[in-house]
């Protein structure tokens, strides 16, 4: 347990920067934390429910000392969509549903960590993340333009329904809604450099509420807010509500944990540098203990670690801190907030997400890779189209089945000795790269196995068909071959004695470690012989050419 090893160990003069950190951090959380659960389509207490016992758990279980948990945006509309396609059952509500998922997203997590799967995130490619990122954003953007523009608009998380949603709604925009959302952006984007803008907003918000009398001129407000630190409850759910709320819990666990991962390593020390299986852990019972105090899912905030981090936290004690405030906030100031527009809440949000576009990366995309480029395409466009759920499975699966096919057609390179040199390179790349006469040099840079052995086979059979001076010999560069599986191994022998029916011989250069372990269990280096293994290129060609040249003891290793 983290705790107990901090803890211990605390020193005195780590006192104010965990202070510091504790107060900074909650200044940005409270306002974000509610304007995130309004964004869930939940009450925007239910967001300062989920940013206290998340903080303290995490505290105690986390291995990252500034990270900072709690209500996210990504999270949010992944929730707003899960809650969306429930239907509920008699006593549910939205809030037990949205605690039910909590509870689930951590059972998920909690099950990874015990597993130690912690590396399924590197399926999730950058491509993919950032494209679903940045088109997250774009939806939750334009969901929070009902709340902006005084009109109710029905719960949905594709972009083109939102717009007809909205276009269908015009003739019911409300001015003084406008005017207030708008004045909040504003006065946002002017205090950008202060970390405590949104709490400013909401303070001068609520005078103006109360000042111009904002309720009676039809501005909506959060209403009536129970006052208090809620009661510790096992969230109920039906099982048809648990069913339905799977596919979510298992997209939320992976992604939160993505998010939280990439922010503690992002302010990571060299002695703090979190363990992937253990964060699942803790995220897992700070998701589950949220649950259970009637918040929602949460994840890591890349933006308030970095203000958590930068304001001087250096123990867990900074989350501590933050958590205690959030709660004395919520007993002393929660009667306050019933008159806050909700306007200035969707100000908040929207201005917080303008920074999750990311403009750059596809324009490197493009001129690097690419497929990856389609990859940020598509899943950019689905997530936009489908939804955030649909558009994020679609993404997963095409950077997978692009990943397979890369591997199925993994790059060779024909290889010519540079003059004057015992030096072989790839003859596309460099001109003056010379045949050797008589051979056939080619080089495979990945690892081979049963779904790429046979484009290596083929590979070598078509060069020696299309070629019409005689070849005697086939050197296979295996310097770029770090693993060979057993269907490979067979595709080997059957090359083997297709080449040498043909009077082609077949040799062996720079075979790494596990390759020549692998080809010594086998027996297959017995069959080859010593002779048609060569520790270098060089070697292998003036072996195939016929001159005499003494075995490498460290190319015999692949007998024994």
């Amino acid at each position: 347990m983290p705790l107990l090893v901090w803890l211990p160990r605390y020193r005195r003069s780590d006192l104010p920067g965990d202070l510091t950190a504790g107060l900074t951090t909650a200044v940005m959380l409270i306002p974000q934390a509610m304007a995130y659960a309004m964004l869930a389509g939940l009450p925007p207490i239910v967001g300062l429910y989920a940013a206290i016992a998340p903080l303290v758990v995490y505290a105690v279980f986390g291995g990252s000392a500034k990270l900072a948990v709690g209500p996210v945006a990504m999270d949010s509309l992944l929730v707003a969509a899960a809650l969306s396609g429930v239907t509920l059952a008699a006593g549910e509500s939205q809030v037990t549903v949205a605690a039910a998922l909590a509870v689930m997203v951590g059972a998920v997590q909690l099950t990874m960590g015990a597993l130690r799967l912690g590396f399924v995130v590197n399926f999730l490619s950058q491509p993919v993340l950032a494209a679903f990122t940045s088109a997250a954003a774009v939806v939750i953007a334009a969901s929070q333009l009902g709340a902006l523009f005084g009109v109710k608009l029905p719960a949905s998380t594709g972009i083109h329904a939102i717009a007809a949603d909205l276009w269908a709604a015009r003739a019911g925009l409300h001015a003084p809604t406008l005017l207030v959302g708008l004045a909040a952006m504003a006065l946002l984007l002017a205090l950008r450099r202060f970390r405590g803008r949104a709490l400013v907003v909401v303070a001068l918000a609520l005078a103006g509420s109360w000042g111009l009398d904002l309720p009676a001129h039809g501005v909506a407000v959060l209403g009536p807010v129970p006052a208090g630190l809620p009661t510790p409850a096992l969230p109920v759910a039906s099982w048809a509500t648990i069913v339905a709320l799977a596919p979510a819990a298992v997209t939320i666990a992976l992604l939160s944990f993505v998010e939280a991962l990439s922010s503690s390593l992002a302010v990571a020390d060299a002695d703090d540098r979190p363990a992937p299986d253990r964060e699942l852990a803790a995220l897992g019972l700070s998701n589950i203990a949220t649950g259970f105090m009637r918040g929602y899912p949460i994840a890591g905030g890349l933006s308030r670690t970095a203000v958590n981090a930068q304001a001087g936290a250096r123990t867990g004690l900074a989350g501590l801190f933050t958590a205690g405030l959030v709660a004395l906030a919520l007993v002393v100031l929660a009667p306050l907030l019933r008159d806050l527009p909700r306007a200035a809440l969707a100000a908040i949000i929207l201005v917080s997400v303008a920074g999750l576009v990311d403009l750059e990366l596809p324009r490197a995309l493009w001129r690097l890779r690419r497929r990856e480029s389609m990859t940020y395409g598509v899943t950019l466009a689905a997530t936009l189209m489908l939804g955030i759920t649909l558009g994020l499975a679609l993404g997963v699966l095409l950077s997978l089945a692009l990943f397979v096919l890369r591997t199925t057609r993994p790059h060779t390179a024909e290889l010519g000795r540079l003059p004057g040199t015992e030096v072989y390179r790839n003859r596309a790349r460099f001109a003056d790269a010379l045949p050797v006469p008589g051979l056939l040099l080619l080089r495979l840079d990945a690892q081979l196995y049963f779904a790429n052995a046979a484009f290596l086979r083929e590979a070598v059979l078509r060069r020696l068909e299309s070629t019409t001076a005689p070849i005697r010999a086939v050197i296979l560069d295996c310097s770029g071959i770090h693993d060979v599986d057993v269907s490979a191994l067979a595709t080997l022998r059957e090359l083997r004695r297709t080449l040498t029916a043909r009077g082609v011989e077949l040799h062996f250069a720079a075979v790494t470690g596990p390759v020549r372990d692998v080809f010594a269990r086998s027996r297959f280096a017995a069959e080859v012989g010593a002779q048609r293994f060569s520790f270098t290129v060089h070697e292998a060609v003036r072996r195939a050419l016929g001159e005499p040249v003494a075995l490498d003891p460290r190319a015999l290793q692949a007998m024994v």
